[in-house]
């Protein structure tokens, strides 16, 4: 599966130093599509098992934190076998979701830091609020006019703006 033998035999000193390894995704390894829906598939499905076993520790913020962030950061990066890692970088720093996608990685840093260094039981729950909002912001961004709309209900309904 890995690309060693193009390393060893096809590719020497002649190669440009500018490639990016993540900007070839036959250059990590060489995945079928029907290989890439599968890893796409089993990491969505992971995520999503870690999230569900977080609500069986709940009562335990530090533990529920820790798997739910961790399926959290799973089923987002399982896009990445479907569109290929950099791609998904640039998505990511697109400048329509740049913002959205800084709040959400500084909320699943901060609950990590508020489970794990801090081990405070209210600031992780507070955090993973966070974090639980700034996915679906970071969501919403993919979907065509989707913020804006929940954007104007959300000043009809509370006369705020987000």
């Amino acid at each position: 599966m890995w690309n060693l033998s193009q390393s060893m035999l096809g590719r020497g000193d002649d190669e440009d130093p500018q490639d990016n390894l993540l900007d070839d995704p036959e250059g990590l390894c060489s995945l079928s599509p029907l290989q890439r829906l599968y890893a796409f598939a089993a990491c969505l499905v992971a995520g999503l098992v870690c999230m569900f076993l977080s609500l069986i520790v709940f009562a335990k913020p530090i533990k529920f934190a820790v798997l739910f962030t961790f399926g959290n950061v799973l089923a987002v990066g399982s896009t990445a076998f479907l569109i290929g890692p950099s791609q998904q970088i640039r998505m990511m720093i697109d400048p329509v979701r740049v913002y959205a996608t800084s709040i959400y990685v500084g909320c699943v840093i901060l609950a990590l830091i508020c489970a794990l260094w801090i081990h405070s039981k209210i600031l992780t729950i507070i955090a993973i609020i966070c974090e639980i909002c700034a996915l679906i912001w970071y969501s919403l961004s993919y979907i065509p006019f989707a913020r804006r709309a929940v954007s104007q209900v959300t000043i009809r309904l509370f006369d705020t703006e987000i």
